[in-house]
Parts: structure tokens; C-alpha cells; sequence
């Protein structure tokens, strides 16, 4: 079982053919990483300077600030199986996103009033609600609205535009927390607006159920024999029947038992028990950047400015990764992002103390994101019919998300009881095993060759 297909078709791969030009992004794609890029301007704000002020301001542990890093994880994992699949069943995915970003909104004013553990975690537990409610769905979006063969770089070209706002929005933190008296309250406000700019963002421009009726790539399949698509995954715009009943809600609801049944295809069964089993080994972006603090002796007012490096190359590298998933194997290029995480851990945990260590750590921290974020979504378009998308998405994403609330756990109990090395050691470790293993399981053998969507 591999990843996915490389599903260019034979006319523009051949020695002799000259290239096609260059797939057009969708429409719907630019404008929900407009939507994605003003929402991780407010959410990176915040990101940026919680780990520092949980532990420097408000005193709290490593297993503490690891309990609450968990929920702010844990939490959205568990809603995006409720996300994804209330967006299939209502055949509406604009309307749960709008719903997770707007709760994602109304969460941000509440920091100022949270001192304490308890509401902190109620806080982002909430917030973290609504980022669950929204992943699969806007996800899906994206997926019905670009061929098969193209997946990836629809996808690198969503992350790209996110990512600038992850770039942007510690640059924002930075720069508040120099200029304002009482920093963190300002960050926390600023934030709070803008998030509901990109919530209007959304309403405004991004089309609705009617709007997008009928505009999926393919035709909506059933599970085939073996657990592959049937006919009509082709990246065609979908205009056959099965198409036209999903456009005029002629089809019955999904149903819970269906979105389930996605579990017997073997390839999804691959590609979440593998995002499971790399998600218990990848610590999570503060832990890095508070070790690498510690590590190379980052000041505390440079801190913030850290998730920039990282963002500047996921920004940079996205699409080619996307791009590069496409023509050569989606599952050469997520397992590969994970080496290069795995390289970044022996950094952090050997290398000697020079000016490269920072830039290094960044760069390979990045990397990991850009080969990995939008290419495992991808995957997931030849595995998954259209009408149960977001569902697929949303199991997928859950394993990962909660094996990553379970390392972040792990790891804030180990850091408390054994020091930072150890913890980081366990985990670069455990990576290392878990990355042969995922080696050997979405390794592409012979007979699957053949594209998902064409007819069998």
C-alpha cells in the first residue's frame, strides 16, 4: 500500500511529449487561503507568545504547559470527526467552516480573562473546538474542486497563503509586544480582530452549498471491491448522474454507519495508522522552539520570532512540495519531511553551539511542514469518494492530531521528571523507529501501480 497514485496520464509522461502547462488553482482555493492566511495571522499571534507567557508570566511547569500544548491539539482532533462528518451529511462544507472559524473568533477576547489553568484549558479547548470544526470541511472544499493529478499542488498553493499568515502573525506579536506597555493583553486583542475579518472573509466571498452544487472533480463513487474507487475520480469536472444527484440533494443523508464503512479501504487504514504512529513521535512546535531557545540561547524578546523562520520556508517551499508529491509519489515526499524533522532532533540535540543552529533547526522544522501539511490531504482524493471527502479528511486528521496530543503529554512528563535532552532524545528515537515502519507500510508495490481513478 502506498500513499497515493501518480496519476498524470501516460500522453503527458512519456520521453518524446512536451509538458502541459501548468494546472489553474480553482477559484474557491485562493479565496479559502485568503480565509486560512488572515486566520493564522490572529491564531499565530497568539501561538507565538504562549508558550513564554505560560511558563516565564504565569509560572507553569513543563508538565503543565504540556498538558494544556496536549488540549490545544487533543481537542480539535476529537471535533473533526464531528466536523467532517455533520459536513458531508448536510452537503453544506461552507457552513461548518464558517461555524469553526467564528468560534475560533469569539474564543480570542476570552484569553484576557484567563489566568488559570482550568480557564485557560477551557479557552482553548473552545478554540481548539472550532479549528476541528472547520479542517475537514475546508479541506474538502479544496479536494472537490481540483482534478486527482493535481491534488498537491492545490493543496501547497492553500498551505503557501496559510502559511504566509503563520508568518505574518509572529512578526505582528513581535512587533505589539515591543510597542505596547501591557504586551500580552494587546496581542490577545488585535488578534481577536482579525479573526473576525477573516471570518467575514468567508461569508462574503467563498460559495455556498448552490453556488458550488455540482462543481466537484468526478463523480461521486461507493468503495470498490478491495477497498479502491470506482469509475469517476478521472479529475474531470463532474457532470454525470452520480454528479447531478449530489448537486440537487436527491441523495439521502450520510449516515454515521457510512462514514465508518471508510475504514475497510486498505489505503486509509494505511494512511491513518501511519499518521497515527508518526504523530506519537513529533513534538510539537513549542516544545522545539523552547528547546531551541534553551539550546542556543535565544533572548526571551526574540522568542516570538522564532515560528517566522519556520513559516518563511514552509511559505517558501510549499507549492514545489506539493508539486513534487504529485509527479513522484506522495509518499516519498511525507516520509521524507519526517527525516528531515528527524534531523532537526539530532540538531537540537548534538550540534554545537554556532549561529548556524537556529537557521538550521528552522529550515529543516519548516521543511517537515511543507512536505508533509497539504501532501497528506492529498492523498486522500483517490482513496475517498466525494460525498464522504470531509469524513475521510476528518479520520485521517484525528489520528494524527490525537497521537500528537498523546506526544505532547509524553513529552512534558518527560521533560519534567528526566530534563529536556532525554525527552527530545525518546522522541528522536521513537521517530526513527516509527518512520521504518511507516516505510514499509506505504511503500508502493507492483500490482497498485495503476491509477485510482481510472476504471478497474
Amino acid at each position: 500500500m502506498y500513499l497515493t497514485d501518480r496519476s498524470a496520464p501516460p500522453a503527458d509522461t512519456g520521453p518524446g511529449r512536451r509538458r502541459g502547462p501548468r494546472p489553474r488553482i480553482a477559484p474557491v482555493v485562493l479565496v479559502l487561503g485568503t480565509v486560512s492566511l488572515i486566520t493564522d495571522i490572529s491564531s499565530e499571534m497568539v501561538t507565538a507568545v504562549l508558550p513564554l507567557y505560560l511558563v516565564t508570566t504565569l509560572g507553569f511547569s513543563p508538565l503543565a504547559f504540556g498538558t494544556l500544548d496536549g488540549v490545544y491539539n487533543g481537542v480539535s482532533a476529537l471535533v473533526q470527526l464531528t466536523g467532517g462528518h455533520l459536513a458531508d451529511r448536510v452537503r453544506d462544507h461552507k457552513l461548518l467552516a464558517g461555524l469553526g472559524y467564528g468560534l475560533s473568533a469569539l474564543c480570542k477576547p476570552l484569553l484576557l480573562l484567563a489566568g488559570s489553568l482550568g480557564a485557560l484549558g477551557t479557552v482553548l479547548a473552545l478554540e481548539r473546538t472550532g479549528k476541528g470544526l472547520r479542517t475537514a470541511p475546508r479541506d474538502a472544499m479544496i479536494s472537490l474542486s481540483t482534478p486527482v493529478a493535481h491534488q498537491g499542488r492545490a493543496f501547497g498553493v492553500h498551505r503557501a497563503m496559510d502559511t504566509a499568515g503563520a508568518m505574518l502573525g509572529p512578526l505582528a506579536a513581535f512587533l505589539i509586544l515591543s510597542a505596547a506597555a501591557d504586551g500580552y493583553d494587546a496581542v490577545f486583542g488585535v488578534s481577536a480582530c482579525v479573526a473576525v475579518l477573516g471570518v467575514l472573509v468567508l461569508v462574503l466571498f467563498v460559495p455556498g452549498r448552490r453556488a458550488a452544487a455540482g462543481g466537484g472533480v468526478g463523480d461521486a463513487v461507493a468503495p470498490g471491491p478491495g477497498g479502491g474507487t470506482g469509475p469517476g475520480l478521472s479529475g474531470t469536472t463532474g457532470t454525470g448522474p452520480a454528479a447531478q444527484a449530489a448537486g440537487d440533494g436527491s441523495r439521502p443523508p450520510v449516515r454515521v454507519r457510512e462514514a465508518l464503512a471508510l475504514l475497510r479501504l486498505p489505503r486509509l487504514r494505511a494512511l491513518a495508522g501511519c499518521a497515527a504512529l508518526l504523530g506519537l513521535t513529533t513534538v510539537s512546535d513549542a516544545f522545539v522552539y523552547l528547546l531551541l531557545q534553551r539550546r542556543a540561547g535565544v533572548g526571551a524578546e526574540w522568542f516570538t520570532l522564532l515560528p517566522l523562520g519556520t513559516a518563511v520556508v514552509f511559505l517558501l517551499l510549499a507549492v514545489p512540495m506539493g508539486a513534487l508529491a504529485d509527479r513522484i509519489g506522495r509518499h516519498v515526499v511525507f516520509l521524507a519531511g519526517h527525516l528531515g524533522l528527524l534531523l532537526a532532533y539530532a540538531l537540537l540535540l548534538w550540534a554545537p553551539d554556532t549561529a548556524l543552529l537556529v537557521p538550521l533547526v528552522l529550515a529543516l522544522h519548516g521543511t517537515f511542514y511543507a512536505a508533509t501539511d497539504g501532501v497528506l490531504p492529498a492523498a486522500l482524493a483517490g482513496v475517498v469518494p466525494e460525498r464522504l471527502r470531509a469524513s475521510g479528511l476528518a479520520i485521517v486528521g484525528t489520528s494524527q492530531a490525537l497521537a500528537r496530543f498523546c506526544c505532547s503529554l509524553g513529552i512534558g512528563a518527560a521533560w519534567t521528571l528526566w530534563g529536556d535532552g532525554p525527552a527530545l532524545a525518546g522522541s528522536a528515537l521513537g521517530l526513527l523507529c516509527c518512520a521504518a515502519v511507516a516505510g514499509l507500510v506505504l511503500r508502493p508495490d507492483r500490482p497498485d501501480r495503476r491509477t485510482d481513478n481510472r476504471p478497474s
